[in-house]
């Protein structure tokens, strides 16, 4: 089975613990079978392989989720980087590019496409397998996985087949409605549009020529600027002739929003969290190494981190959104792998931060055009490289890395540093040209 799994998407819905550098699909809230908490991304990949143990799995994402993602996975996994945002159909079909010219995936091979933030059973990924099969019998050019509804959601857009059999072609799209036209849509035999999208590989890449011409995956990635921002509904779905839908009749859950994901949590509370006697539907979720105390509350979501504090209704939760658009927060966050961040302030000319080296990790290699930084060592030991330049560092030693200069730090001990980042005196067009320099494509 060949998978493309889309992992993209901010984390405004599920502020503070998400935000635009880790995404929703990251914050580990759900436990696995032996009771470790994992991500969604982890849940995803985990029930893949357990259904199919030889799949191929690419994850399609952006830049700033790659390291998360060797990070929660393994740096073994296959990552096919987005150099831009440009929506589902040009991440498809550049992942579709990966697929053929990397993994030497055959045109009439069977691809199947899932996102990756559905809270669901392992029969979803059986029906997801199965559509490799549907597939391979060419009924349709371009088969869906529908959800069967179990209430008419104003959330979901639908998609309506031309019968009620487990395989029917497809009538039509309808985007989310309202209460009553749903209830319609589902008196028709109307399923839930879960983003499932199975076709053959070559059927993709044709599509994708149809946008821009290109020669290979290389010349699609230097391209992907050029391409337009647009979903695969609109791109592909909509207008397929010959398209068909399979119902999945299992539970499938959009875990999007807190109420959805406080839904599906098998513990109340995680972190050092404690409630009283009198507290009933409540989810409390505490990132930070501080105790809270929650009494009297009743259907609330708490959600605890260095981003912020959300205290909401339930309910309400779901309409954050824009409240959290208006709310100018830093990111800190997790790294799991390598150890921690924190943003501890930050200054018009200077940030600081707190970073903690798990030992025997070690920070990338890097070098800052345009940014002095100085680090402060508060705990441990380790080595710092600068330059070439290599010094052993313990708690009270300082090392300053000048502009420009390649650097990084290796933990002997679990090592704690505070990091201050200060921009000397530069012009907006210097910097504007550090980010271009930076940048592997200019989108």
């Amino acid at each position: 089975m060949n998978v493309i799994l889309l992992s993209g998407g901010g984390g405004k819905r599920l502020w503070p613990l998400s935000n635009d550098i880790r995404s929703k699909q990251f914050v580990r809230l759900f436990n696995d079978k032996n009771g470790n908490y994992e991500s969604m991304v982890q849940r995803a990949y985990r029930q893949i392989i357990s259904v199919d143990k030889n799949a191929q799995i690419v994850i399609a994402t952006g830049k700033p989720q790659v390291e998360l993602i060797k990070n929660q996975l393994g740096s073994k996994v296959s990552v096919c980087v987005e150099p831009c945002r440009k929506d589902t159909f040009p991440a498809i079909a550049l992942a579709a590019a990966y697929l053929k010219d990397k993994k030497g995936v055959s045109e009439e091979d069977s691809v199947v496409v899932c996102p990756v933030d559905p809270y669901v059973d392992e029969t979803y990924y059986q029906a997801v397998k199965r559509l490799e099969t549907i597939v391979k019998e060419e009924t349709a050019k371009l088969t869906l996985l529908g959800i069967e509804p179990t209430y008419p959601s104003e959330k979901y857009g639908y998609i309506i087949p031309t019968c009620k059999e487990e395989i029917s072609l497809v009538k039509a799209f309808k985007e989310k409605p309202d209460r009553k036209k749903a209830e319609q849509y589902i008196e028709q035999g109307a399923l839930w549009n879960a983003g499932i999208f199975a076709f053959k590989l070559g059927y993709i890449l044709d599509k994708a020529h149809g946008m821009v011409e290109f020669t290979d995956y290389s010349d699609l990635y230097l391209k992907y600027g050029t391409l337009t921002k647009i979903s695969f509904d609109y791109a592909v779905a909509e207008k397929e002739s010959s398209i068909q839908v399979m119902r999945y009749f299992g539970e499938w859950k959009d875990i999007g929003t807190w109420d959805m994901v406080t839904d599906v949590m098998e513990e109340c509370t995680k972190g050092i969290v404690a409630l009283d006697d009198t507290c009933q539907n409540i989810n409390v979720v505490n990132e930070l190494n501080i105790p809270v105390i929650c009494m009297g509350c009743k259907n609330m979501v708490v959600a605890i981190s260095n981003n912020g504090i959300l205290i909401s209704d339930k309910e309400r939760s779901s309409y954050i959104k824009p409240y959290v658009e208006k709310i100018n927060s830093d990111n800190s966050f997790d790294k799991d792998s390598t150890g921690k961040y924190e943003v501890i302030d930050i200054f018009p000319e200077a940030m600081v931060q707190k970073v903690i080296i798990k030992k025997g990790k070690k920070i990338k290699f890097h070098g800052r055009e345009f940014i002095n930084e100085i680090w402060n060592i508060v705990a441990g030991t380790g080595k710092a490289i600068v330059d070439g330049d290599e010094k052993k560092i313990k708690t009270g030693d300082v090392v300053k890395i000048g502009v420009g200069c390649k650097c990084t730090i290796i933990a002997y001990t679990d090592l704690t540093l505070i990091e201050i980042q200060v921009v000397p005196n530069t012009s907006e067009e210097d910097k504007e040209l550090d980010i271009l320099n930076k940048a592997e494509i200019n989108c």
